[in-house]
């Protein structure tokens, strides 16, 4: 009889075990991620600093839990009270203790970050805060921060030449400063030997190389085939002392993007940018130029052109002249099409 009553107490201690390991798996493994049915995933984001208890409070607050006590036991027996900051990608087959693994892990999905025709240290800060953690003051404080660009080789005003436009895999909890590091880095990888050796022939600095790539490109936005022309002439210009006379850093010293025609007093302006009025390059780019563009300074067209203006057709191609009689027969060919088309 003791012997049965024994075998029947084993027999129950071990259906309550299988019961109790089949409830702990249920609860650990089944998934338990809340979405709609059209939506296969989403992101869900650790703030640096948080706890366990702001991240569990922003999972329930973005319903993305079904059961939020089973996270939460989930949680305690796994022990979990210090999630890493960063961006996941939240599936809808992830159990309890698969996410309680990604966010102890810092598993995180990166962000792609296209960098392009940026023109402003303010505009690079904003784009960059609206796509990663930090924030944009933080950022453009230490674009502004003499002291701090001086360990790079660059200033607040060439440090935009630091930016190279491509696309670039980013965690979402970078720093400030960890995205700076990181550019630089970049802007290492970019500046090959070859390219380096290529600058030195030509007689620029790798950032005055991109000051001027960013002007032919302002210069011509519609046409990359005319890139090299256009940057043979401004290296003539450079090379006899002739002030560049550009449109287009005239409008970057006005801070007015909307300018489409220039005028006389737009050239009066007492700005460093004024390439009508200073010689030489600019202290910084305009834009942040293509890298077609740059390796079109690099490798620019010789010719003896020293003028050149928008043709008349607004093909957004220019015609190039030797002269000034000849650039000024141009120029008021085109400026007769712009009144034409009221354009002011």
């Amino acid at each position: 009889m003791f012997k049965k009553r024994l075998a029947l107490a084993i027999v129950l201690i071990l259906s309550f075990g299988v019961i109790f390991i089949a409830i702990l798996w249920w609860i650990a493994f089944k998934p338990n991620i809340n979405l709609p049915a059209n939506r296969p995933y989403t992101y869900f984001y650790v703030h640096t600093g948080w706890n366990f208890n702001q991240t569990y409070k922003s999972l329930v607050q973005q319903n993305l839990l079904k059961n939020p006590k089973t996270f939460l036991l989930t949680a305690k027996l796994k022990r979990f009270d210090h999630p890493k900051p960063g961006r996941y990608k939240i599936t809808k087959d992830l159990s309890n203790n698969t996410l309680i693994n990604k966010l102890r892990a810092g598993l995180q999905e990166p962000v792609s970050l296209t960098i392009n025709l940026i023109r402003t240290k303010q505009q690079l800060a904003g784009y960059v805060s609206k796509h990663l953690e930090l924030d944009s003051l933080s950022l453009l404080n230490l674009l502004n921060n003499r002291d701090y660009l001086k360990q790079f080789g660059f200033t607040p005003q060439d440090v935009m030449a630091m930016f190279i436009p491509n696309t670039y895999q980013f965690y979402w909890n970078t720093s400030a400063d960890q995205f700076i590091r990181r550019m630089y880095r970049e802007y290492r990888r970019f500046w090959t030997r070859k390219r380096l050796e290529k600058a030195r022939k030509i007689g620029l600095s790798p950032k005055q190389v991109i000051i001027l790539a960013s002007i032919v490109e302002a210069e011509q936005m519609q046409h990359p085939d005319e890139w090299p022309k256009i940057a043979g002439l401004y290296m003539n210009r450079l090379k006899k002392g002739i002030p560049l006379q550009s449109d287009p850093t005239l409008i970057y010293a006005w801070g007015d993007f909307t300018i489409k025609r220039v005028y006389n007093y737009h050239k009066k302006i007492d700005s460093p940018y004024n390439t009508y009025k200073y010689k030489g390059l600019p202290p910084g780019p305009i834009l942040t130029p293509d890298i077609r563009a740059i390796d079109a300074v690099l490798n620019y067209q010789h010719h003896p052109y020293l003028y050149m203006v928008a043709k008349a057709d607004f093909s957004g191609y220019h015609v190039f002249s030797r002269t000034l009689s000849q650039h000024l027969k141009y120029a008021r060919m085109y400026q007769k099409a712009l009144n034409q088309r009221n354009i002011k």
